[in-house]
């Protein structure tokens, strides 16, 4: 599955367009990530616990979309888009959408063998 942020797919075609294509996930935090955390607030620095949390729950919220669009048939999707919403206190939901698209190659341009 070729994946863009950009309304197409560089060095390829787009045939046919799908439909709109959607993952989400909601997560909750755990009392131990928030606990480290707390602690790491009074010193500062990267919240790492959060930082693993975040990258997870874009992960499962790609493979759903990716799922969804290899069920119509697509090869690619264009378009993609990341939301985050609360949901309720410690929870939090990751949404990911773009365009189903079917895409081929793009013909190689040969050179015109008349030009000089």
């Amino acid at each position: 599955m070729l994946l863009s942020n950009l309304e197409s797919v560089p060095g390829h075609q787009i045939l046919k367009q799908l439909d709109v294509v959607y993952g989400s996930t909601v997560r909750s935090k755990h009392v131990g990530r928030d606990l480290m955390a707390s602690l790491k607030n009074i010193v500062g620095g990267e919240l790492t616990g959060y930082t693993e949390l975040l990258e997870e729950s874009r992960q499962e919220a790609m493979n759903r979309m990716i799922a969804k669009a290899q069920q119509l048939g697509a090869n690619a999707i264009v378009g993609i888009r990341f939301s985050t919403s609360n949901i309720a206190q410690g929870a939090s939901e990751l949404f990911v959408y773009g365009t189903a698209v079917v895409v081929q190659p793009k013909a190689p341009h040969l050179p015109d063998p008349f030009s000089a």
